[in-house]
């Protein structure tokens, strides 16, 4: 009895300490994970084992959105995930996002995994049109984005276990023409904007797609991203907002500050304020006030539609100003290390790609001496084919006119023996005597024709005897000709079998390298002199981007110029005729907003409070 009470006291305290746990589903930009989450956890908690996860160690820039009453809301730190406003239901859906932006994604995206993160979300940003991106900047962008695909393929194995591989570069034998009829490059609405079937956006898409060749996948991501961050709507969080006139307006909040927009213009701000003159931001209900850095100026305010949407505007404006004023510091010695080690892994890689290179240069010129070779034996053995014909028709000749000699002989000997019976005839004929004059008339006549005949008969068989001299020189001549074939076969013949062992030996030199890439084992000392190396080739790289964005620009005006004559003016949406009037005015995302911070912050809030 007193065992099995005992027995129950123990598993009673057994299940009250296994904790209370839900699941989550988190969602990233190209997979799906699930956890198992104690009740007690915080945001944090959960987002450090996301990360974790991930191998992410940038993890500044991100957070875990969630959808409450068809308003965005992110997942806070300090607050438990179960007392936020999520859904019930398990498993509780979160998105693992970019929340903030960098200013230049070259310098301050520093992994890989935030690279590629990043670049799958703006490029979902610009395919479904929260990003306004010109036609002629869609093919380039879709050009880098073919250069980083990832595509699946099963490796042939019993297991039938799927692995990715790249595009790789463009390679005319392999990417034939509709590869990438099943790919969704460019937006719909530059699509429909001209008369211009896929078949011809896949020509103008892998004309700059060969261009990339050499560039991993990383590196076109980061290319990508360069040219995506001058895009106007990039980065940026739109709020429907009221001044204090209740004037209709956008504030626009991104890494470099906040922006005012005309509803309907969200590609230039009419008003900026760069977090460098703010300092404070604060709501009270739906009443939102900034503080300018310069205490004399007056504080402004706007109201927005909902409170939700305040607690949204305050985190993202918290989070972008702290950001902003780090990028202006030193970099924390995490981050210095996390620089120097993608430094190095950048050096190894570049070291890795250049012995690839060579590897792969001396395959080619490897299979190109092969190809010679094969094609030279292919040559001779050609040679060989036709000599060998050429001498069985010398052969065949030779019996003919060998055939013929011999006829012609025994006609000629025909026509000498007819020829003596026609002689003794007339010798006959000759020696009779005719007694009357008529039988000697006619006598003479038959002799006459008698001499006549073997006249004829003489000179047809001196034809005869001629031919049968003439086909017996052709005869020799046939052997001579019969006997050079011979002669020359044998010199093929032999010269082939020389030519085969030289093959087995040059086509593949003892000292080529092995191409067996995944056996191998890498090893690297990076020394100083490395290092130095790799600095002057950074120094390099910084001079040739100058020369290729200039290089850059030209090929988008030349497209721009090529397409513009297919397009439907109109399709043409609000934005685009915004672009195109920006374009003609020389106007760009950066000075516009360098224009607009070159007026006092008291006279743009001034401004402000009068739209």
């Amino acid at each position: 009895m007193a065992g099995a009470i005992a027995s129950r006291m123990s598993f009673s305290s057994l299940k009250r300490k296994q904790p209370k746990t839900f699941t989550v589903r988190v969602v990233t930009m190209d997979a799906e994970m699930e956890f198992s989450c104690e009740v007690k956890w915080k945001g944090k908690d959960l987002f450090d084992l996301v990360c974790r996860t991930l191998g992410l160690r940038e993890t500044w820039f991100f957070g875990l959105q969630y959808t409450i009453k068809d308003t965005v809301a992110w997942l806070k730190m300090d607050k438990k995930v179960l007392d936020h406003d999520v859904p019930t239901e398990e498993p509780v859906t979160f998105h693992f996002l970019a929340k903030f932006y960098p200013e230049n994604a070259e310098e301050e995206l520093v992994q890989e995994i935030t690279q590629h993160l990043f670049f799958l979300q703006v490029k979902k940003q610009i395919l479904d049109e929260k990003i306004y991106c010109p036609p002629e900047a869609s093919v380039l962008l879709a050009s880098y984005a073919v250069q980083a695909k990832l595509i699946l393929h099963m490796n042939g194995l019993e297991l039938n276990i799927p692995i990715f591989m790249q595009y790789g570069d463009y390679d005319p034998n392999v990417h034939k023409r509709g590869f990438l009829a099943q790919e969704e490059l460019l937006p719909k609405r530059v699509i429909n904007l001209y008369q211009m079937t896929p078949e011809m956006w896949e020509e103008r898409i892998t004309a700059w797609y060969a261009e990339h060749r050499g560039r991993a996948r990383d590196e076109a991501e980061i290319e990508y991203l360069k040219i995506a961050q001058d895009l106007e709507m990039y980065g940026v969080n739109y709020f429907a907002i009221k001044n204090k006139k209740g004037t209709e307006l956008l504030l626009g909040v991104d890494a470099l500050g906040l922006h005012i927009y005309d509803p309907d213009n969200r590609l230039t701000p009419k008003i900026s304020f760069p977090w460098n003159e703010i300092r404070n931001i604060s709501y009270s209900d739906k009443e939102f006030t900034i503080k300018p850095l310069d205490k004399k100026i007056d504080v402004f305010k706007f109201n927005s539609s909902k409170l939700r949407v305040n607690k949204l505007i305050l985190q993202l404006c918290i989070g972008n100003h702290d950001l902003f004023m780090r990028r202006r510091k030193a970099d924390s010695l995490e981050v210095q290390q996390m620089k120097a080690q993608a430094r190095e892994e950048k050096a190894r890689k570049q070291m890795e790609r250049q012995r690839l290179a060579r590897e792969k240069q001396m395959r080619e010129e490897a299979e190109r001496t092969r190809d010679e070779l094969e094609r030279r034996l292919m040559q001779l053995k050609e040679e060989a084919t036709m000599a060998n014909e050429a001498l069985m028709r010398s052969e065949e000749t030779a019996d003919l006119l060998a055939e013929k000699a011999q006829i012609t002989e025994e006609e000629a000997k025909l026509l000498a023996q007819k020829a003596a019976e026609a002689e003794q005839e007339m010798q006959r004929i000759k020696a009779t005597a005719i007694r009357t004059e008529e039988e000697k008339r006619l006598m003479e006549q038959k002799v006459l024709e008698a001499e006549m005949l073997a006249l004829k008969m003489a000179e047809e068989s001196e034809r005869r005897a001629k031919e049968a001299d003439q086909l017996k020189q052709d005869l020799q001549e046939a052997r001579e000709s019969e006997r050079r074939a011979k002669q020359k076969l044998l010199e093929i013949t032999s010269k082939s079998s020389y030519t085969s062992v030289n093959s087995s030996t040059t086509a593949l030199p003892a000292d080529l390298p092995s191409f067996n890439l995944i056996s191998e084992s890498l090893s690297f000392d990076f020394k100083d002199t490395d290092m130095k190396r790799l600095s002057m080739e950074i120094e390099k790289e910084k001079v040739e981007y100058m020369e290729k964005s200039k290089h850059l620009q030209e090929q988008l005006n030349e497209l721009k110029t090529e397409i513009e004559a297919l397009k439907l003016k109109e399709r043409e949406t609000v934005l685009d005729i915004l672009h195109n009037e920006n374009t003609s005015r020389g106007n760009s995302k950066h000075n516009t907003i360098k224009k607009l911070t070159l007026q006092s912050t008291q006279s743009r809030v001034a401004f402000f409070e009068e739209l």
